[in-house]
């Protein structure tokens, strides 16, 4: 069964949300130029109809495979916080990381390069620079990661890489010592909360780089 869509009309016979093909259909149809785009549920339709069309157009709009029940029951992101990720160029490989206002997608800070890391390092590494950065600063805000080993490492307080260490990760691996120190030595409110990509796409800070 094909899952129910929401069509948003902002230049036609008649414009507004349409919950079947058919009427957004009859509406566009021999309409010189006609903007719509369909959307996965209500919310994202209204959100759209408030925006201007040239802000979808031409863009791929993310579509969970859930279902409405489990939807439901995972909720929305708390958009007022922080979210981070990390990149790396093979895995282990060259890897960046950084810290995003969620809601707002502002770089807080980006790390890297550094040679012969992998993505949890990156993100256990950008969870604890995040944290430090909240504390210093007096705001707490939840911070988002979508990696379920990072985040256990940060609550462990240590970092259980199997990462090889050598010359090349020697500067990384100062990092992760100093990483794990400070939660050894300092505590915070914020909450850890884990990214639901399924549910809401991929998180604020991604790179952009899956293929």
């Amino acid at each position: 069964m094909a899952k129910k869509k929401y069509y948003v009309v902002w230049d036609g016979i008649e414009t507004g949300i349409f919950d079947t093909w058919e009427k957004c259909k009859s509406v566009t149809k021999n309409y010189p130029q006609a903007k719509y785009k369909s959307f996965m549920t209500l919310e994202m339709a209204k959100e759209a109809y408030s925006k201007s069309y040239y802000d979808f157009a031409g863009k791929k709009i993310f579509e969970t495979s859930l279902s409405k029940e489990d939807l439901l029951k995972i909720g929305n992101p708390i958009l007022d916080s922080i979210s981070v990720d990390a990149a790396c160029s093979g895995n282990p490989g060259i890897m960046e990381y950084r810290v995003v206002h969620t809601k707002t997608k502002e770089q807080l800070f980006i790390m890297g390069p550094f040679e012969n890391g992998t993505n949890n390092v990156g993100e256990f590494l950008a969870l604890v620079h995040g944290l430090a950065l909240l504390k210093k600063n007096g705001i707490n805000l939840p911070i988002y990661s979508d990696s379920r080993n990072a985040i256990s490492w940060v609550k462990q307080k240590v970092c259980r890489t199997n990462l090889h260490k050598d010359k090349s990760n020697e500067k990384l691996f100062e990092l992760i010592t100093r990483a794990e120190n400070w939660l050894k030595s300092n505590s915070y409110q914020n909450e850890i909360l884990k990214w639901e990509t399924k549910a809401w796409g991929e998180i604020p800070a991604d790179f952009g780089r899956k293929q």
